[in-house]
């Protein structure tokens, strides 16, 4: 099964106003999609669409909540006028634990027929309840991985809506580094890694990753407000969620259902 775990750290570094810097452990399901069905058979502490300890739900995907994730997402890179065939997709993601999951960014690794990573698309949430969609080609001919794109979703009050980011990922045998790095007109503001350690996905690996990162997904949305009370607290600018035409909270599945 090519479907694996990852595990490894997330740090985050902002560099102005204030300078301010975090880093948390983490874990994340690497799971392809032709083996979806596959999963919750091979790890029965995995249901797919129902509930249970641990849950993959479609509908936890994609702007307009997915009914069936591996053909909707196929159809978002043909309308993007990317051909899909005979490519290996991987969804890297966390998974509802205890009917509760929120996902700040998962990505959709497309491998074409030699391995070779083409494509990323970043799923971006907002505790909102709204998604959004960038969809990356390789800017880089060999090695790592090279894209950028212009920011066009609210995500954090502490940064400003202008600006974009650039996106590096490598990706290797037995690790996949993930680099985000925000700047505005006048300069960085936010640098963002994921460095993961590839794990296999079995029943007693998945109980070692409950066991030592417990709720994760809870202890996201708890650290996310810690770190913006932190920030606000120093004073740095705050800005308002406006209407996006994304689609809104009401949209999205309820934790539990």
């Amino acid at each position: 099964m090519r479907s694996h775990l990852l595990e490894g750290t997330v740090r985050h570094r902002r560099a102005r106003p204030t300078v301010y810097a975090l880093e948390h452990s983490v874990y994340y399901a690497a799971l392809d999609l032709d083996e979806l069905d596959e999963v919750p058979r091979r790890v029965p502490l995995i249901r797919r669409n129902r509930r249970g300890i641990v849950e993959l739900r479609d509908a936890d995907h994609l702007p307009r909540p997915a009914a069936e994730l591996r053909r909707e997402f196929r159809a978002h890179l043909q309308r993007e006028g990317i051909d899909p065939d005979g490519w290996r997709i991987q969804l890297v993601t966390n998974l509802r634990v205890l009917g509760y999951v929120f996902n700040p960014a998962s990505f959709y690794l497309c491998r074409d027929r030699d391995g070779v990573l083409q494509v990323v698309v970043v799923e971006v949430h907002n505790t909102h309840g709204e998604r959004h969609l960038y969809t990356l080609r390789s800017e880089a001919d060999g090695g790592a991985f090279r894209s950028g794109m212009a920011k066009a979703f609210y995500v954090s009050p502490f940064i400003g809506p202008d600006g974009g980011y650039r996106v590096t990922v490598r990706d290797e045998a037995t690790q996949l580094r993930i680099g985000i790095n925000e700047g505005e007109a006048d300069g960085p503001v936010l640098a963002t890694s994921l460095v993961l350690r590839r794990r296999p996905l079995t029943t007693r690996s998945l109980l070692r990753m409950l066991l030592r990162h417990p709720l994760i997904t809870h202890r996201t949305m708890a650290l996310i407000h810690w770190h913006a009370l932190r920030l606000w607290l120093r004073g740095v600018p705050f800005h308002r969620h406006a209407a996006s035409g994304h689609a809104p909270a009401a949209a999205l599945p309820s934790p539990r259902r």
